[in-house]
């Protein structure tokens, strides 16, 4: 007899802890289901999907990290043939982040995201023979367009929607300079083990749209490690003097983020830069933001701070292995 008062005791434990289980459940879920569609879209845009680097829906949060030097740094071989010039980067104060979305039938949503950073530019170089450090207040804005498709019709946004389809990056400072008034990057050309492969146009670049993974993964680069890697960039430039063009890209284990590139042809404004490097073998497996910077040559010879003029273009890569 006793032992049937025991099991009988069990059992009823045990449906008390599934019915506590099942409302606390329930009770997760109700609040989840006070979440707007837009406002799950816009949580995405400012804090990503939490998958590292697996996910395009964590891209929109690296974009201003990716470009934050964290103050002046040197190049990844460095072949500046200007020796005044030691150090130089940007450092990110603030970002504020505009998301606007607009409704495309039941199924899909468009996002424009604008990113407004603001920061200080700063440059080490010898100026009348001294070392000095230059610093650049500026203001930059990026712009980005991303599409996401509903995948399911449930009283949580987390689940109805998946980030379909992402842009390629364009930026410019606003301040000191407009810095598409001085320099604008017209197209890029990528080569990959001495092979083209891909072609993006601009200036507007953001008509450059990749899909992503979860969809089939259209178009995104695939450029692995140790890869060898050649970028062609065309531009047009008002300015006299050699432009600064850069590639930005996630720091690896040595910290290097940043490389220089050569000026290899120029027929009136339009100048072609290019640079040939290897993907490190260290480089982390997933989707990232790599970006192409073109700096006019007072941005970074002068100690004028209100000479500072920039483009930039931003494009989604993956590594794979």
């Amino acid at each position: 007899m006793n032992f049937f008062k025991i099991v009988k005791s069990i059992s009823l434990l045990m449906v008390i802890a599934f019915i506590s289980i099942y409302m606390s459940a329930c009770n997760g879920n109700s609040v989840s289901t006070t979440e707007t569609d837009n406002g799950y879209l816009t949580s995405v845009v400012n804090a990503g999907v939490g998958s590292g680097n697996t996910e395009e829906g964590d891209l929109m949060t690296s974009e201003s990290s990716d470009l934050d030097d964290g103050g002046a740094v040197s190049d990844n071989g460095n072949n500046d043939p200007i020796s005044n010039l030691q150090k130089w980067g940007r450092k990110v104060l603030n970002v504020d982040v505009n998301v606007s979305i607009t409704d495309q039938g039941d199924t899909l949503k468009n996002v424009l995201v604008t990113r407004t950073i603001t920061g200080n530019y700063i440059i080490i170089g010898t100026v009348n023979g001294q070392v000095q450090t230059i610093t650049k207040p500026y203001t930059e804005v990026l712009t980005r367009t991303l599409v996401f498709k509903r995948i399911a019709r449930t009283p949580y946004p987390h689940y109805n929607w998946k980030l379909y389809q992402i842009s390629m990056v364009n930026g410019k400072t606003t301040s000191p300079q407009v810095g598409t008034d001085n320099i604008t990057i017209n197209s890029i050309a990528v080569l990959v083990n001495g092979v083209p492969t891909y072609t993006f146009q601009g200036p507007d670049f953001t008509q450059n749209i990749f899909t992503t993974k979860y969809f089939g993964g259209t178009g995104i680069p695939r450029i692995d490690r140790n890869t060898q890697v050649t970028l062609i960039v065309t531009l047009n430039s008002n300015q006299s003097d050699t432009d600064y063009v850069a590639w930005h890209w996630c720091r690896n284990t040595f910290g290097f983020h940043r490389i220089p590139f050569v000026l290899i042809s120029q027929n009136g404004q339009t100048k072609v830069y290019q640079k040939t490097f290897n993907i490190y073998a260290n480089h982390n497996i997933g989707v990232f933001n790599g970006f192409i910077s073109a700096n006019t040559h007072s941005s970074l010879f002068d100690s004028n701070p209100a000479l500072f003029s920039s483009t930039t273009v931003g494009t989604v890569y993956r590594v794979t292995q």
